[in-house]
């Protein structure tokens, strides 16, 4: 398991995940597909497992958009962002339950709350679950000292 409390990423790239997760999840609201929605439960449980610069997403980022110019320039922890991804993942697996178990309302709206966090990231830098990391490692700073 990589020790995100060590690696950075390039800011870029988990927006540019949203941001194909934005495009993904509106496709599973639109079509209904729960097939869809199990592809991003995936991806959300790959950078939630193995850390999100090893998701499907990231790879893509580091192959088609990373080698554009202009070159990274700022950095951020990793910690967040996978946590945020634990966070999707939690959603995407409540959807799932939604469309192949019932009630469909439930894969809907939990399809929902993920398609609204992702376009926060993708749209306006706004990392919901990575704020959510933030606030809980607070809690707990202050709970243990």
């Amino acid at each position: 398991m990589p020790n995100d409390n060590l690696a950075t990423l390039d800011v870029r790239g988990p927006r540019f995940g949203a941001a194909l997760t934005t495009v993904v999840l509106a496709a599973v609201l639109i079509t209904g597909s729960g097939r869809l929605l199990a592809w991003q439960a995936l991806v959300f449980a790959t950078g939630a497992v193995a850390g999100v610069q090893r998701s499907p997403y990231a790879w893509l980022f580091k192959v088609a958009v990373r080698p554009l110019p202009p070159p990274p320039t700022d950095f951020e922890g990793a910690a967040p962002p996978r946590f945020a991804q634990g966070v999707g993942l939690f959603f995407a697996l409540v959807g799932l339950v939604g469309y192949f178990a019932g009630p469909q309302w439930l894969g809907l709206a939990a399809t929902g709350c993920a398609l609204a966090a992702a376009f926060l990231n993708a749209a306006f830098g706004f990392c919901l679950g990575c704020e959510m990391y933030l606030l809980l490692r607070r809690a707990a700073g202050r709970t243990a000292g």
